[in-house]
């Protein structure tokens, strides 16, 4: 009986010292992926660190770090990640970010080796320590290049009119990254440090825009190229774009709420084999279990796991517009 409760004990420590890695692991994640900022602070990260006395090629190397070339972009499903941690907003070098997953892709194969077979636990650690992290990167790119595009009319609106009442081109962008928060204070804020630093303004737009990748940037860049080349009133060029823009984005808002409905289908009909395999293997093992030596079943399951994977991606181009 002695034994019996020291061998509990054993486990309840060993299952404790497992939770509290799992929430460490996440705090640290969670620390890494999002800085919290209060309202005393700065707009944005660029006058933040001019106000700590960095220098402008500080603030270029930090916030415009060298996002081509590497190991990194040879390598399956990750070749981007230099130029996701940068649309991101995250300063985290990419080395550092691939040790992270490499750490925790380690820690989940531990775990699931204590609950799962060797080819699960290989599947369980590839998709908490690889697919979680760059799923994470990749949603907070997406919220912050959709507030970039939501914050650009009123920086162009701004920037016309530092344009109208006389004030040069880079004086105007320097009004945009003092008055805009983040993420377009920070953007024009690099882009008027790096004319200020020397560079051509047509390149500085032009590094902005494949910076973002976004088809609005790519039109502003244009405009300015154009207009740094051919001479004519770049005020009512960027009101112009501006409402362009803007009309997009309205554009854009409506078609997402028509087709709401088709979304929602998309992911309940994607959603119900999971939730039912899910829930008969829990509830009655053996209905797959006891199957699962026959040589169909394998096949079969790949066949359903396909035809699964291809309805989602169907029912997702249906509802997805490009506009």
């Amino acid at each position: 009986m002695a034994d019996f409760s020291q061998f509990t004990d054993l486990n309840f420590v060993i299952y404790a010292l497992v939770a509290l890695g799992v929430f460490l692991l996440f705090t640290g994640v969670t620390q890494l992926l999002s800085r919290s900022e209060n309202r005393l602070e700065a707009k944005n990260r660029r006058l933040r660190m001019i106000g700590k006395g960095r220098s402008t090629e500080e603030v270029l190397a930090i916030l415009k770090p060298d996002t081509g070339g590497g190991i990194l972009t040879r390598l399956p499903f990750i070749g981007n990640l230099p130029q996701l941690l940068s649309q991101a907003g995250l300063t985290l070098r990419p080395g550092a970010f691939v040790l992270l997953m490499i750490f925790a892709t380690a820690f989940a194969f531990l775990l699931g080796l204590i609950y799962l077979s060797l080819p699960k636990a290989i599947l369980f650690a590839l998709a908490l320590g690889v697919g979680v992290p760059v799923s994470v990167v990749r949603s907070k790119r997406k919220k912050r290049m959709d507030q970039l595009v939501g914050q650009l009319p009123d920086a162009l609106d701004l920037l016309a009119r530092g344009l109208r009442v006389g004030h040069p081109l880079n004086t105007s962008i320097g009004a945009v990254a003092e008055e805009m928060a983040d993420p377009i204070g920070t953007e024009f804020g690099i882009i008027y440090d790096q004319v200020s630093y020397g560079e051509d303004l047509t390149d500085a737009f032009q590094q902005f825009a494949d910076r973002v990748d976004l088809e609005d940037v790519h039109y502003l860049s244009a405009s300015i190229g154009i207009q740094h080349g051919t001479g004519g009133d770049l005020a009512r060029i960027v009101n112009v774009l501006s409402r362009v823009v803007r009309d997009r984005i309205m554009m854009r808002r409506k078609i997402h709420a028509i087709s709401s409905e088709g979304r929602m289908t998309m992911y309940i009909l994607s959603a119900i084999p999971v939730v039912i395999y899910t829930y008969t293997s829990i509830m009655t093992p053996s209905y797959y279990g006891g199957v699962a030596d026959d040589p169909l079943y394998v096949p079969m399951a790949m066949a359903v796991v396909v035809l699964s994977v291809l309805n989602f991606l169907t029912l997702r181009k249906l509802v997805n517009f490009h506009i």
